[in-house]
């Protein structure tokens, strides 16, 4: 028995196809990124999901052009896949009982697609009992009616299935049973049993048995990640798909020529994201992967690709494969230092603290490329610098065996003017409104020391995608992470122990708000 209805394919290859085109390019920068709240509450979930019990139904293929993670069926690894309920809602069967993607108002109705964030991860998959009564997933009725569940030859059938697509039908199965998989039709007789393929268990001993499953790493994974660029992918638009994972995704990256830059995910098209180019304008992309831990994929590995002279106006396939070069991801397994953050300033020194790297005996800073020194501890201040000017720094960590990791992501520093006052002042920061992707900020500047100030500067840097877009009482500017601003004309004269307040206004997390950024006097 087809226990999964054309409708339902047919339904998401609608919802998929009318995504493309502007609606899409809308929605990849307003839903992109989804909410850490909801994306917590699905891996909470995913994580109870080892050995569980669920029912399983069967489809015969991903929508077109993309199943739920983004992915064309003919791009994928593996032509064994599965799909995961996008709600967790018993009881409830209306037609979409929360916007996709699931914000985090709604936590509490993520299913185990965990809006995208299961896409590209591999399951292992067991054959349980059979039902010898009704087992139709009809809304409001239980499972497996005037029957029984009872096992027989195939129980123990196993086979490693590749999450590429998402359930949201209004039945039983997709909303009352948090760990129900949709399976391949084709793949059904392919689960092994003693080595071999049993063969024969469906048609006739199928209907929609129970089966145990929990998600595994890439089973024999050898090469590197697959990237290809998306139909309607364009300069103005570089939306890219990328396969072949050793552990499931949870974010790209990309380099905009200075730093590290957060990707939109494509609503909830798990293996689909918006990147930016090397520079603006340009047609050339550097990216990174992070896996379902977070960590960087292949040690923190980079990958440069162009965009393919076949989408100058829009790649006219579905996909469209991306050749790529690697850049350095170290020379063993550690992780790059993360959170790299400009702690002080003054006309002749820069003052920097990162977030240790697990495993690592020591980290190495770099000034504008260069070695300049190294610690064991996770500070370092770079002195002797000219005074007014900015430098640009990364840090590497090292482990005893002489392994390096990656360069962290740079930061950039300005040095305090020569012959001033020195710092002379504090900063600290308020937060003024926040909204979905945006916030308003004040900063307030004392002077500490017993004479006025001529002029002053102020610097911090961002922890994620944060970017300054107007600003009031200040001339700031932003390069990669990094903001440094001066006063202008009206309150560069602070009275000792007086105070100055600008303001600004960014895109991004409000919680990225440094509590004091690093400020001088004139």
């Amino acid at each position: 028995m087809l226990t999964v209805p054309l409708a339902r394919r047919t339904g998401r290859r609608l919802l998929v196809t009318a995504v493309f085109g502007v609606l899409l390019l809308a929605s990849s920068f307003l839903y992109g990124l989804s909410s850490p709240a909801a994306a917590s509450a699905g891996r909470a979930a995913s994580a109870d999901s080892s050995g569980s019990i669920g029912n399983a139904t069967h489809f015969d293929s991903l929508g077109s052009p993309y199943g739920g993670c983004g992915v064309p069926q003919a791009a994928l690894e593996s032509q064994h896949f599965v799909a995961l309920n996008v709600w967790n809602t018993p009881g409830n069967y209306a037609g979409q009982p929360t916007p996709r993607p699931i914000p985090s108002g709604d936590a509490g109705s993520m299913g185990l697609f965990d809006n995208g964030h299961n896409c590209g991860r591999w399951v292992r998959v067991s054959i349980g009992d059979y039902c010898t009564g009704t087992n139709d997933g009809a809304a409001g009725q239980a499972f497996c009616r005037n029957g029984n569940w009872t096992s027989d030859k195939y129980n123990g059938a196993t086979l490693d299935m590749l999450v590429a697509d998402s359930c949201g039908d209004t039945n039983a199965w997709c909303r009352d049973d948090p760990y129900h998989l949709d399976l391949a039709t084709h793949s059904l007789n392919a689960f092994q049993l003693g080595g071999q393929p049993v063969a024969d268990m469906y048609p006739n001993r199928w209907n929609n048995r129970h089966i145990s499953w929990s998600f595994i790493p890439a089973p024999g994974y050898s090469g590197d990640i697959a990237i290809g660029f998306v139909q309607n992918a364009a300069t103005w638009w570089p939306t890219i798909d990328v396969t072949h994972l050793p552990n499931g995704i949870h974010g790209v990256e990309y380099y905009d020529g200075s730093a590290w830059t957060p990707a939109a995910m494509v609503t909830d098209l798990g293996q689909q994201y918006t990147i930016g180019p090397d520079a603006s304008g340009g047609s050339s992309y550097t990216i990174r992967v992070r896996d379902v831990d977070g960590k960087l994929v292949q040690g923190g590995r980079t990958y440069t690709f162009a965009l393919p002279r076949s989408c100058s106006s829009g790649c006219p396939q579905p996909y469209t494969g991306a050749s790529y070069t690697t850049g350095d991801n170290g020379s063993g397994s550690l992780d790059a230092p993360t959170n790299l953050t400009v702690t002080a300033t003054t006309a002749s020194s820069v003052s920097l603290s990162w977030t240790a790297s697990s495993g690592a005996s020591g980290y190495d800073v770099y000034r504008d490329g260069q070695p300049v020194g190294a610690t064991t501890g996770t500070s370092f201040t770079d002195s002797g610098l000219s005074a007014s000017t900015s430098y640009t720094y990364a840090v590497k960590a090292h482990d005893s065996s002489g392994g390096t990791s990656a360069a962290s992501v740079g930061v950039t520093a300005t040095t305090g003017p020569g012959g001033g006052t020195g710092a002379g002042c504090t900063a600290t920061t308020k937060l003024v409104n926040s909204w979905a992707g945006g916030f308003t900020a004040e900063v307030t500047l004392t002077n500490t020391t017993a004479s006025a100030s001529t002029g002053w500067r102020v610097g911090w840097s961002w922890p994620g995608g944060q970017k300054v877009t107007t600003a009031w009482s200040a001339r700031l500017t932003q390069s990669g992470s990094s903001v440094t601003g001066s006063n202008v004309e009206y309150n560069g004269a602070i009275p000792p122990s007086g105070r100055t307040t600008f303001g600004f206004n960014a895109t991004g997390n409000a919680s990225g708000l440094p509590g004091n950024p690093v400020c001088t006097l004139g």
